[in-house]
């Protein structure tokens, strides 16, 4: 049972076998070659910076991303922000995630009741299809439970979903605006393109890959499981497949991105730009959400901006 959560730490708190998981972590040495340890806690509430000094053998072994652990420590101001200056870590066997996983702002029944209702703003035979996908019960379960990345967005339970359906609204207005667009390939390559994420993260011990999810990845899986169901279905015209395999291929953009093509069409064009903009806005106000600087400019700089961020005028979100 947690008796400090990030967001309502304060300087000079002792912890005491406080339950975290390790969000990142690098090993290092002092100038006299004595190793320690710094990195990123984190719970449900947000992230905190961590050193601990003369690091024991044992607790290097593991130590690592995702390890769900007890920390001894004080709560120190270190540039500008908190941190834990951590005297004891040991290993959590049997962690409370719910504690320390952080979960959308939304709920969960919200959201499936709008997936549900983009699904069936769809024409057939696309709309068949993508509920033969995603209304299976026993995969809902995992997509609606499944964060739509490990650290740089969206990066809670149910992020996958939140992120699909802010696509999704995008898509539907940019298929209004341009002239040309299929809205149906557009939207059904929305709902479906990071489908396959459902499988590749494991949320059993934090955010980390599964197995699929190293050796196969999420656009491989949904490729797969779109023509699985397309033949199942048996009715599902072949060059709409194929378009629509091409915008699940192709979402990432570019080669080094980890896309085995690039955008040829355009709503595959649409699709990465979408899936860009919603993945860098909310990248934008997670980093802020988890800075613990007060001051209007973050005190960490963003991974994904490779800089220190601006928070907007009235923006008081804590990770939730």
């Amino acid at each position: 049972m947690k008796s400090f959560f990030a967001a309502n730490i304060s300087v000079g708190d002792e912890l005491e076998n406080e339950p975290f998981l390790i969000q990142d972590s690098i090993l290092r040495e002092t100038k006299d070659g004595r190793p320690y340890l710094l990195g990123t806690l984190r719970d449900k509430t947000g992230q905190l910076a961590f050193v601990f000094w003369d690091i024991p053998s044992y607790v290097e072994n593991w130590s690592q991303t995702g390890s769900p652990v007890f920390v001894t420590g004080r709560a120190v101001r270190y540039k500008d922000s908190l941190q834990i200056t951590i005297t004891d870590m040991n290993l959590n066997r049997e962690p409370a995630l719910e504690e320390l996983l952080p979960s959308s702002r939304r709920s969960q029944e919200e959201m499936i009741a709008e997936l549900q209702a983009q699904i069936e703003s769809l024409g057939q035979p696309w709309q068949q299809l993508v509920a033969h996908l995603l209304l299976n019960e026993s995969f809902l379960r995992d997509y609606a439970n499944a964060p739509a990345a490990r650290n740089m967005h969206h990066a809670y339970i149910g992020g996958l979903m939140e992120h699909t359906l802010n696509m999704a609204s995008l898509a539907n207005h940019l298929a209004g605006h341009y002239p040309f667009v299929n809205r149906d390939l557009l939207l059904a390559g929305t709902l479906l393109h990071d489908m396959g994420k459902a499988i590749e993260y494991d949320i059993s011990k934090s955010f980390s890959f599964s197995e699929d999810g190293r050796l196969i990845g999420h656009i491989t899986r949904a490729v797969v499981m779109v023509e699985k169901a397309a033949a199942e279905l048996g009715n599902f015209p072949e060059d709409d497949l194929r378009h629509l395999v091409h915008l699940i291929a192709s979402h990432h953009g570019t080669l080094e991105w980890g896309s085995p093509v690039v955008p040829k069409t355009l709503e595959a064009i649409l699709l990465h730009q979408i899936d860009l903009l919603d993945s860098r806005v909310q990248g934008f106000f997670d980093h802020l959400a988890n800075d613990s600087s007060e001051e209007p400019w973050t005190a960490k700089s963003s991974y994904m901006f490779g800089t220190e961020l601006r928070r907007p005028d009235g923006f008081d979100w804590k990770a939730s």
